[in-house]
């Protein structure tokens, strides 16, 4: 391998270093709804406390980084530490404060674990836990399901054990797939009328049909599972609370599209549904639902789970590819499209978590029942993650068709009652809602008649307290350091469009001709960059400028 080629895998993620750092590292999210929680003042209490970030700190045996969102919005502020040596170890530290991290970088409490989603709870007679109801506080992510079908197990089932989740329906579906066959498994998807639901909104049943028709082999099925779009985490809960049924998503997926390899792509900054799902496919293996005869059928399908670095481009299907074969996590020109040259150049099915467990429903009581419910065009229920000044914030489950004032509701409105600024609906590549504009229906056909998009499902409330200049600029931060730099409109782009919004905030400029500038770099980005990333880099920016006024 050329050296060059090294240097810039090593130097294109952000969790890896070219330089030598202490021992432990604590990862400070400063994102957009640790930001709404207190996470700026935070850091710079950091600052007056530890020096500048990366600075050396305990005799050199640690320090603290600023970092993008780290998928625990509902639980804001948060940190992800990481331990190296002779015992590595990831975690994550949520609704933390300045002396909690203070003591992480002090080594005073190095076990201190606060990412337990569901802990642990005295077990029913039938060998799954007693259902709790939601508490603040506890370190757990919050779900509320009407009616629950994706988060029906979650917080009732043990995760770490495959029996407990067969004596709830588990591996029903796939037994039933192994009986239907594989055409019917797929019309049964397409008749769902399933699409993407990490916001591409591609339909499902159609990308399983083009790979299972490809002449090419081998093919390849790929979870995508790099959750990075700043407020969204509903991935995680599914991953942390529910691994066996995404391995059995995985499965009945290869199972209808011809694949006997799968990959698991999922975020680095996920350690604990990272340890779930290896767990859950070890165990899945070791019981013969993964292997060369799953279900003692002659089916063969195994996963591999493969870890990012820190890296919101790969969320990007083709950048993802990249990655999983050891390049620069860089998006590729298509076409080709994945179902005909994806994962080393061969057919390749890719859903994002949310996507494939909803097939187990659709398997089970069939694609027309799935598509009566929610609306003509988004049909099924969608995952909310609602962030921010929420009252109560958490995983919402809802029907499509909801509107976005009754989900609000759901979520308790603002906290303490304070008047509501705006929403960020999709997240930072979604777009601003104003106060008045919030009856627009949470379906695909609403959201884009209202000019808005629903995304990845994020939900982030700011009350009158926020600053949204300071919330608008850290999303056009965001991008200038997330883009990958290969083309050239989103590299400069970004870059350009972060600058012009920091000499309105300054007012130290035209204000007609700096709106003017960035409305003309949003279109350059928006037509020829090569990918969603720069294409959608302006959207929440410019809607903040027109919609909300934030820069009059």
């Amino acid at each position: 391998m050329p050296p060059a080629e090294a240097y810039g895998v090593a130097s294109f993620y952000a969790l890896f270093s070219l330089q030598p750092r202490p021992p432990l590292v604590v990862h400070v999210c400063d994102d957009i709804a640790c930001r709404a929680n207190g996470a700026a003042a935070m850091c710079q209490d950091l600052e007056r406390r530890f020096g500048l970030q990366g600075a050396p700190l305990n005799s050199g045996g640690a320090t603290w980084l600023r970092s993008p969102c780290l998928g625990q919005c509902d639980r804001a502020p948060a940190a992800l530490v990481q331990r190296a040596g002779s015992d590595p170890r990831d975690w994550t530290l949520t609704r933390v404060t300045v002396d909690g991290i203070a003591a992480t970088l002090r080594n005073e409490k190095p076990d201190v674990v606060s990412d337990v989603l569901v802990p642990p709870k005295p077990h029913s007679s039938d060998g799954g836990p007693v259902p709790p109801k939601p508490r603040s506080g506890e370190g757990g992510t919050e779900v509320y399901a009407d009616p629950p079908r994706l988060l029906r197990r979650v917080g009732v089932v043990d995760p770490t054990r495959l029996d407990a989740y067969r004596a709830h329906g588990g591996y029903e579906a796939l037994t039933r797939a192994l009986d239907m066959g594989r055409d019917t498994v797929i019309r049964e998807v397409t008749d769902a009328r399933l699409v993407g639901r990490g916001g591409a909104l591609f339909p499902t049943g159609r990308k399983w049909h083009a790979v299972a028709r490809a002449a090419a082999h081998p093919h390849y099925l790929v979870c995508n599972a790099d959750e990075s779009e700043p407020g969204t985490f509903k991935d995680r809960v599914l991953m942390e609370a529910d691994p066996f049924a995404v391995v059995e998503a995985m499965t009945i997926a290869a199972f209808a599209t011809g694949c006997e390899q799968g990959y698991l792509y999922i975020r680095g900054e996920y350690p604990v549904a990272t340890e779930r799902l290896l767990d859950a496919i070890a165990q899945a293996r070791a019981a013969g639902l993964l292997g060369n005869r799953v279900m003692d059928r002659s089916v063969r399908f195994d996963i591999d789970l493969r870890r990012g670095a820190g890296a919101y481009i790969c969320g990007e299907e083709t950048a993802l590819f990249n990655s999983i074969e050891g390049f620069r996590g860089e998006p590729r020109n298509k076409p080709p499209f994945p179902v005909q040259s994806g994962l080393f150049g061969k057919p390749t099915v890719v859903n994002n978590v949310e996507t494939l467990v909803n097939v187990l429903d659709i398997v089970r009581e069939g694609g027309a029942a799935f598509a009566g419910i929610g609306t003509g065009t988004s049909t099924g229920t969608k995952l909310f993650c609602v962030s921010g000044c929420a009252t109560r914030p958490g995983l919402y489950e809802v029907p499509f068709g909801i509107t976005l004032r009754q989900l609000i509701a759901k979520a308790g409105g603002t906290r303490d009652g304070r008047p509501l600024q705006a929403v960020l609906l999709g997240g930072a590549a979604g777009v601003f809602v104003a106060p008045n504009e919030i009856d627009l229906p949470l379906s695909i056909e609403g959201a884009s008649a209202s000019g808005a998009t629903i995304g990845s499902g994020v939900v982030m409330l700011f009350d009158d307290r926020v600053d949204l200049r300071d919330i608008t600029l850290r999303i056009a931060s965001f991008f200038r350091h997330e883009s990958c730099g290969q083309c050239v409109p989103c590299r400069i782009g970004t870059v350009r469009q972060e600058e012009a919004l920091h000499r309105l905030a300054a007012s130290s400029a035209s204000r007609e001709q700096e709106v003017a500038l960035i409305d003309d770099l949003a279109l350059v980005m928006r037509d020829a960059s090569i990918c969603g990333l720069g294409q959608t880099a302006s959207t929440a920016v410019q809607s903040a400028i027109r919609k909300l006024q934030v820069f009059r």
